[in-house]
């Protein structure tokens, strides 16, 4: 069967699935707008099913021999006083690694998400992967459901949360100190956001993440790899502003803008994924962290 692309579906239902995967559309309010561009048999229903994440084929197992994977607790005093997620490292490591907190999209650590940690490990780096749901009772296996208890979170208290798993890894017996952050959607805006409150990042990589604001910027120390996609309209509204201020304060950052593709190309679990961009962004973010962090 061959996979769907972004390239199936007419532009204005994937901007109508952006709304509704970032909250502002409800799935009624999605269904009665798609189905003006149902065609050739097509439902609105169907559309939605197909655009929906399917985590049936992972890259990298979560058997695999070449990581060892759990899940672990930590405190977080500042944050929501817990914070859970998922470890993984290489199993055969020598050395202190570095280490890189993986950041997910606004449904929490889904598989998708568990499957992005265990690449980085393979990469020879110790990656965390908190969820940001475990104190309303973590991912629920259902990306609708995760989405609504996201809406229910204290952003303050998750953000500590963020920043307590930072410190976590910068002071792990068996990790080099350095500590670098790679997010997406969301966790692309707290990949933007860690480097105005931490200083002890060696580097950021913020993919198609809402930006700091430009009043924050000034505290920015940390490299900044940003990658962002042409079509992504909402995320690219506040680029400008942004570039200004990353100028202005001489923060050290790249951007790369991926043409011709949506919000989201880099996940591989929906139609929006964009092989050859993803591929190209990934390889640049492996060469950025190693640059930064060795």
């Amino acid at each position: 069967m061959t996979r769907m692309t972004a390239n199936d579906f007419d532009p204005e239902v994937l901007k109508l699935f952006d709304q509704y995967v970032h909250g502002q559309l409800d799935r009624r309010g999605f269904l009665s707008q798609a189905g003006r561009y149902a065609v050739g048999g097509a439902t609105a229903a169907g559309m939605l099913a197909a655009l929906s994440p399917s985590f049936a084929a992972q890259l990298v197992a979560p058997t695999d021999p070449r990581i060892k994977a759990s899940y672990v607790e930590y405190p977080s005093p500042q944050g929501y006083g817990k914070l859970r997620g998922y470890l993984v490292q290489p199993a055969n490591a020598k050395g202190k690694l570095p280490a890189v907190l993986v950041v997910h999209e606004n449904r929490g650590l889904n598989p998708h998400i568990e499957d992005i940690a265990r690449r980085v490990a393979l990469e020879n780096y110790i990656a965390f992967a908190p969820d940001a749901l475990f104190p309303l009772g973590g991912y629920p296996g259902d990306e609708d459901k995760a989405r609504e208890l996201f809406g229910k979170l204290d952003q303050a208290k998750t953000r500590a949360d963020f920043v307590e798993a930072s410190a976590i890894l910068k002071a792990m017996p068996n990790g080099s100190g350095k500590v670098g952050v790679v997010g997406f959607c969301y966790g692309g805006g707290i990949a933007n956001y860690l480097p105005t409150v931490v200083k002890h990042l060696d580097a950021s990589v913020p993919f198609y993440g809402a930006q700091a604001p430009a009043a924050e910027v000034p505290k920015i120390k940390t490299p900044l790899l940003i990658h962002d996609a042409e079509k992504d309209t909402r995320i690219l509204a506040g680029w400008p502003a942004y570039e200004a201020a990353l100028k202005e304060n001489k923060v050290d950052y790249q951007h790369y803008l991926y043409p011709g593709v949506e919000h989201g190309f880099n996940n591989d679990t929906t139609p929006r994924y964009d092989e050859a961009a993803a591929r190209l962004a990934w390889q640049r973010t492996m060469d950025f962290f190693k640059k930064h962090l060795g």
